[in-house]
């Protein structure tokens, strides 16, 4: 449709993001991205001298996090599956790293930061919020949070010809 006056009579909205439930999700995704942000930067500093193979991994988890919560904040709907698909990631590596963690508590072993018991237990906490993000980023998506109505601009709350009736 060509440019015109038109286009100074219609407004955008998006319904799906004034929904209770929609912002209720989107808050939910941030705050866990962000605690999955913070126990990922206390087991790197813990356990820096020990993770040098990891270690750009988990910047790169957290840099990744941050980046998808300023998206998300800013209702982008598309990082919500790459979110979701990097948590089932980080979900099996740290699995697989809390059993190791406890090994470590052991005579014989170089010490670390933070206590390996610690460190097994913040890996051990990162599973269930990861299973947390799924879940909740996958709903996020599903809320359709991108659809878009076009609406006159002297339409208000439905009512042609901007009406608006007081009760």
């Amino acid at each position: 449709m060509p440019r015109g006056d038109r286009d100074h009579d219609v407004v955008i909205e998006h319904p799906n993001r004034a929904k209770a439930a929609s912002k209720a999700t989107k808050a939910i995704v941030i705050g866990l991205l962000l605690i999955s942000v913070v126990l990922l930067i206390v087991i790197s500093v813990g356990g820096w001298e020990k993770t040098a193979g990891a270690r750009s991994l988990q910047i790169a988890f957290v840099l990744l996090y941050l980046l998808f919560a300023f998206f998300i904040a800013r209702w982008s709907r598309g990082v919500l599956p790459v979110a979701s698909a990097l948590a089932s990631i980080l979900l099996i590596f740290a699995a697989v790293a809390a059993p190791g963690w406890y090994e470590r508590d052991k005579p014989g072993f170089a010490s670390t930061t933070l206590d390996p018991e610690l460190i097994g237990l913040l890996c051990v906490v990162l599973v269930p919020v990861q299973l947390l993000l799924i879940a909740f980023a996958m709903r996020g998506f599903g809320q359709a949070w991108n659809v878009e109505v076009e609406r006159p601009a002297d339409e208000r709350h439905g009512r042609p010809g901007g009406a608006v009736v007081a009760m």
